[in-house]
């Protein structure tokens, strides 16, 4: 099912002016934090940037799951290659407050390794994570392997703002450029994310880490139930598999969410650079209403 592309706002997102050094715009946003955490210590703190849509006390998904993708990268880095896939189990609401990150390797390997990352609130379990690690080795392949098509450059649509919040919060941090779907519109949806800040405060963030910020985006571009009418599509997971890391700073989802009258429901997304197709994210939903 296809629709007419977003409209979107037509302006392009404000920069803070400066450029990198390709020349091209700096990545951070004008007006909103530098950095979704700041270190202090072994605690990371969060902006109000990591603000969420479902509880104005709570980060959205993407904030602690590029936290817990950064742990799992982070965590003896000698061992066997990248992350190949990424589970985060949001256990609870993550609060806004001081967050600590706990890190141990579940299965070590030469070739595949799993490691898992908990994030603590105040001493209690909000956040888990497993990663999947896969050594990485140069590989010849068949000449008639294709690859999927390109998505449009994001450089030539108009941006949109994907939140319907007061006040800062996690889609503040995004470039968004609508490529299928109306924002307000239910159905399948398509967009291209680019994390406007980075995600510890002094660090470059990494390409998995972008990934993880813009895949809890699925459910958000593709609900078939109406945010106005009181309809509740939250996500209690995340799971996003890569056969590669993106190339640039632009990750596109291209979104689809399932729903049943028994109150629970799936989004799930093909992820793409811009060069094509790098994985896929997979997000389970609870559906509820408002009275």
């Amino acid at each position: 099912m296809s629709r007419a592309p977003w409209r979107g706002t037509g302006d392009q997102c404000d920069t803070a002016g400066e450029q990198g050094s390709d020349g091209a715009p700096s990545r951070r946003l004008a007006g909103v934090d530098a950095a979704i955490f700041e270190r202090d210590g072994a605690l990371f703190v969060p902006g109000e940037i990591a603000r969420g849509p479902w509880d104005p006390r709570a980060q959205h998904g993407g904030p602690p799951s590029a936290l817990a993708a950064r742990a799992i990268e982070h965590h003896e880095p000698e061992g066997a290659g990248r992350v190949a896939r990424l589970t985060i189990e949001l256990l609870r609401p993550v609060p806004l407050t001081p967050i600590e990150v706990r890190t141990r390797t579940l299965r070590p390997g030469k070739k595949v390794q799993l490691v898992e990352a908990a994030l603590f609130a105040d001493d209690v379990e909000v956040v888990r994570a497993t990663g999947l690690r896969v050594r990485e080795k140069a590989v010849a392949l068949p000449a008639d392997v294709s690859a999927a098509a390109p998505l449009p450059d994001p450089r030539s649509l108009p941006h949109a703002r994907f939140t319907r919040m007061e006040g800062p919060s996690f889609a503040d941090a995004m470039e968004i450029v609508p490529v299928v779907g109306t924002p307000g519109e239910s159905g399948p949806g398509t967009a291209w994310f680019r994390l406007g800040v980075d995600v510890v405060a002094g660090e470059e963030t990494s390409p998995l880490q972008r990934v993880a910020a813009a895949a809890d985006f699925g459910n958000g571009i593709s609900a078939v139930v109406d945010w106005d009418a009181g309809w509740l599509f939250i996500n209690p997971d995340l799971t996003v598999y890569l056969h590669r890391y993106p190339v640039g700073e632009w990750v596109a989802l291209e979104a689809l969410t399932h729903v049943s009258g028994t109150g629970v429901g799936m989004a799930e997304a093909a992820l793409y650079d811009e060069t094509g197709r790098i994985g896929r994210s997979m997000q389970s939903l609870l559906l509820d209403q408002l009275p």
